[in-house]
């Protein structure tokens, strides 16, 4: 897998847009966050961005386009076809996962939708349950464009700072903006550290 996103980097523009949209959009529209989390993507999109074959108001819209469809998809799914789905044997080693994910749901609503989308398995499954859940879908899509727009600027621009200097990201948007953006990612990646470190340990103190 690592080689690739190594492939990737020195591939045309227009098939690392491709990829990176199809690796995004699937995610979330078939459930491939299991193997390939989509914000890997996002951040090689951003890298990418970062070399100056594509800018990074081009790259940020690939990403944000395809987080908002393939969650609308699952979404679709969920709600036609959620039973058959959820019934799968390859989800039968994930249902305490996604137990905690219909709890989850069911006590914070459109908010879950938002959050969820920070989480990878979450992010892989929320929309299908919030269809299947029979969410409206004007609620579900509230939360879905807002959790798509940040979720995908963020991750783009990571990688962008991943790849480029701060001067050059801040040549690219400006100085106040990069600013903001530097903070922002800061407090995202530690709330994100944070989650992830107690995830982990909640199966221990079991």
């Amino acid at each position: 897998m690592q080689s690739l996103f190594d492939g990737l980097l020195h591939a045309s523009p227009l098939v690392v847009i491709c990829i990176v949209f199809a690796l995004v959009f699937a995610e979330d529209a078939l459930f491939i966050g299991f193997v390939i989390p989509g914000e890997t993507a996002a951040v090689v999109g951003g890298v990418f961005a970062s070399r100056g074959d594509l800018p990074l108001w081009g790259m940020i819209p690939v990403v944000i386009s395809a987080a908002i469809l393939g969650d609308t998809v699952g979404y679709e799914i969920g709600k036609h076809l959620g039973p058959r789905i959820m019934a799968l044997k390859l989800l039968d080693k994930r249902r305490a996962q996604l137990q905690k994910a219909e709890d989850f749901l069911a006590r914070r609503g459109g908010l879950a939708v938002f959050l969820g989308r920070f989480t990878a398995f979450f992010r892989a499954v929320m929309p299908a349950l919030a269809g299947l859940s029979r969410m409206p879908y004007r609620r579900f899509a509230i939360w879905n464009f807002t959790g798509g727009i940040i979720w995908g600027a963020l991750f783009v621009t990571l990688g962008f700072v991943a790849g480029n200097s701060y001067e050059e990201l801040a040549h690219a948007v400006g100085r106040g903006a990069a600013v903001v953006v530097g903070v922002v990612v800061v407090v995202i990646l530690g709330v994100w550290q944070f989650r992830k470190h107690r995830a982990a340990a909640k199966p221990t103190a079991d």
